[in-house]
């Protein structure tokens, strides 16, 4: 019985990576959107993830968005004939095109895809605890059956880290800027003000400019004494390994909600608070008083889900 894989983002790749290496058969399809940092992984992912039939896929996004999501649905649907199971994370066109009588799993932890929440056909939805479902009417309005992770996406595909006990002089910090051309990124995207990196040693590792192998990127992190990202995603896989991560973002999200109320080193700065930024440089110098949480067992939770 084959199951089609979507990748619509590198984060998805990480995520899927552990599960497909327990789940996945050789008869199994990888539909990737084509984007340079998906095929960036797809084309380095021994190792990582098991290689499978692709098929590539246009990002319906921007100019000619509805054009690409026609044609992406032809391509998908030819590609999923067949199909007894299908597993996305947030892109819908793959379950509106599945065969009707597959299993259609959607997983995401963010509220406020609501496009894609609206027009996704799941027969099953994997949410985590702390979603916050008022933010996700499309979603929680839908006839499937619902299920609830505890933990984040993040503690699937990492492992808990160990901080170093000192920092460089100066801190070596990863940026990451993103192109702000996704499907929600123009109401929450704010400019990382160029002033609040003067004095630090700094990597950069923005949207479809990384070099290198992309699957290097969470051992990239794990180097650094903090991040500076407007990546939401990013952030919370930064903070998971302990390093103290200043995010400039407008974007909501429970799972950020989670990470605070856990005591892990994010800062948040919805605006140019420059408290926020004063915070995240004292806390580069702090790691070693924070306290280890507990790493949930999210991972065969969501294999449990995927399988059954």
């Amino acid at each position: 019985m084959a199951t089609a894989w979507v990748i619509d983002h590198p984060a998805h790749a990480r995520l899927l990576a552990p599960l497909m290496r327990e789940l996945s058969s050789t008869d199994d399809v990888i539909i990737a959107c084509d984007r340079f940092e998906v095929r960036a992984m797809i084309e380095n992912c021994d190792g990582h993830l098991p290689r499978r039939q692709t098929v590539w896929v246009p990002r319906p996004v921007g100019k000619g968005r509805w054009r690409n999501a026609w044609k992406r649905s032809r391509i998908s649907k030819k590609a999923l004939k067949g199909i007894s199971k299908v597993i996305s994370i947030g892109a819908p066109i793959e379950l509106r095109v599945a065969p009707r009588n597959a299993k259609r799993i959607y997983i995401t932890d963010t509220e406020v895809n609501h496009l894609a929440h609206r027009l996704a056909r799941p027969t099953d939805v994997i949410i985590p605890t702390h979603f916050i479902d008022s933010l996700a009417s499309p979603l929680m309005n839908k006839k499937a059956r619902f299920h609830r992770i505890d933990g984040l996406h993040g503690h699937i595909h990492l492992q808990p880290h160990m901080r170093p006990s000192e920092i460089s002089d100066p801190p070596k910090i990863l940026v990451r800027r993103l192109k702000g051309d996704g499907i929600h990124d123009g109401e929450e995207i704010l400019p990382i003000p160029e002033d609040w990196l003067t004095g630090l040693a700094l990597q950069y590792a923005d949207e479809n400019e990384v070099e290198g192998n992309p699957w290097d990127l969470i051992s990239d992190i794990a180097a650094m004494d903090g991040v500076v990202t407007q990546s939401v995603t990013l952030a919370s896989e930064a903070v998971l390994l302990g390093i103290p991560t200043l995010l400039v973002t407008k974007a909501v999200r429970g799972f950020l909600n989670r990470l605070v109320e856990d005591g892990y080193p994010l800062f948040i700065a919805r605006d140019y608070d420059e408290s926020i930024l004063a915070a995240w440089l004292a806390g580069l110098h702090l790691t070693d008083a924070l306290e280890q949480s507990d790493w949930p067992n999210t991972k065969s939770e969501m294999l449990d889900f995927i399988k059954n």
